[in-house]
């Protein structure tokens, strides 16, 4: 069980350079609402937002602070489209609602959009982001997936390049070419996170912090959810809870959401900022980066000129070092850069790497798994719980179609199987 009650923001690049403090209060009085949303994450505060501008009357309690979790220290990607490839969505929900899907894909890049100008959230929204292959047969990949977006959905705005073309804009010589969507982007999370909940409270929206929530017994129509203090009786309940699901939930609806993800470590480096020249020689053109391994790297510049690195495992080792041994392969020109920052934290991932969202209750919902997608899927999954929660569900339902295989036998076996495929996905990054 992953342990968040109580805690405070870790140190971070991102803490340190937040733009917004918030100090809210725990909930101390029993309340009465419409909607209480657990979590006060990306998803959590983006359905609150979305339902309170439709005017409902909804309260967010999150057991350590906004933006603790994976919402607050991410690699700040927001990328457009799933992990799967565009022909398993076919496979699995047919052509049209494949299109739907995909179509979604890209309303969650224009959610940021919207949301960054309209409550004016500083948090260095910046388009351009590039997936990048270390072998000819990982670039055939990525050709695959600019032919079925182009040819399939029809859509204009991926640029596939070869070695020379991408050395224009990146300072490695290890990748044989890649793939540049003029779309997808990166962001400060944190900053964008806090701006999220300052929009929320501007629309009446009550934040609780240090307020985990115990238990849920649904009575009739009710859900009464309990706190250390207080019972909230909401009309629905939202779980936005993601990685951090194994958290003292009734083990009818936490555990069995539980089986469905794999809490996976995810750790970045942050170096001292760079001077001008050295940062072009990294990244010139201002887009967030990661490779196509299974296992993978991924990376930035910040506003200030500092490279975020990171990688989506980890292991007990020093970390830092580790990191900083991956990032002087990638840009051998920062041997001699000192690293700042250091720090991880849980992601959910599916063992396919479908996003899993629905109802374990008609009036009780949840989404996660969005197996690094989350900047951006987070924002739409709270637009069609909303929408879900004022009478139309159509878009939830494409959603629940999607297969997303369990995983049986408790936090053990979770574990092993962790610890299991991290390897053998090693063994795949290496020979495929």
């Amino acid at each position: 069980m992953l342990n968040f009650a109580y805690q405070e923001h870790i140190r971070t690049y991102y803490s340190d350079t937040r733009n917004l403090h918030f100090n809210l209060p725990n909930l101390t009085d029993n309340q009465h609402v419409d909607v209480c949303v657990i979590g006060a994450g990306f998803l959590g505060l983006s359905t609150a937002l979305e339902l309170a501008e439709k005017g409902k009357n909804v309260i967010v309690i999150e057991g350590a602070r906004v933006g603790y979790g994976a919402s607050g220290r991410s690699g700040g990607q927001a990328i457009n489209g799933f992990e799967e490839g565009i022909h398993e969505y076919i496979d699995q929900v047919g052509f049209e609602n494949a299109r739907k899907l995909w179509d979604m894909s890209l309303e969650a890049i224009e959610i940021i959009d919207q949301r960054v100008q309209k409550y004016g959230i500083q948090c260095d929204w910046k388009k351009g982001y590039a997936t990048l292959a270390l072998n000819e047969r990982r670039m055939a990949d990525l050709v695959a997936i600019a032919k079925a977006s182009q040819e399939v959905f029809g859509y204009q705005h991926m640029q596939l390049w070869d070695k020379p073309q991408l050395q224009q804009h990146l300072g490695s010589e290890i990748y044989v070419g890649g793939l540049y969507d003029s779309q997808s982007g990166h962001l400060h999370p944190l900053n964008y996170c806090l701006g999220l909940a300052q929009a929320c409270l501007s629309l009446g929206v009550k934040i609780y912090e240090h307020t985990p929530a115990l238990d849920l017994n649904p009575q009739g129509n009710m859900v009464h959810i309990h706190t250390p203090e207080a019972t909230i009786q909401a009309k629905n309940v939202v779980l936005a809870t993601n990685a951090f699901i194994d958290s003292p939930l009734n083990a009818k609806i936490g555990f069995k959401l539980a089986r469905k993800i794999l809490p996976v470590e995810s750790f970045i480096i942050a170096t001292e900022p760079l001077d001008q020249k050295l940062a072009d020689s990294v990244i010139n053109n201002g887009m967030s980066v990661c490779d196509n391994n299974i296992l993978l790297d991924y990376y930035r510049l910040s506003a200030d000129n500092r490279l975020l690195f990171g990688s989506d495992s980890s292991s007990n080792v020093d970390m830092v070092a580790k990191m900083r041994r991956n990032m002087f392969e990638v840009f051998p020109q920062l041997e001699h850069v000192k690293i700042d920052y250091g720090w991880g934290g849980p992601i959910d991932m599916t063992l396919n790497a479908a996003p899993h969202f629905g109802r374990v209750q008609p009036n009780i919902y949840f989404a996660h798994g969005f197996s690094g997608h989350g900047v951006a899927l987070t924002g739409l999954a709270g637009r069609i719980i909303s929408e879900a929660i004022e009478g139309n569900d159509e878009r939830l339902r494409i959603f629940e179609a999607l297969k997303v295989p369990t995983i049986f036998g408790g936090k053990w076996i979770k574990q092993m199987a962790l610890k299991i495929g991290v390897n053998y996905y090693r063994f795949l990054d290496k020979y495929r």
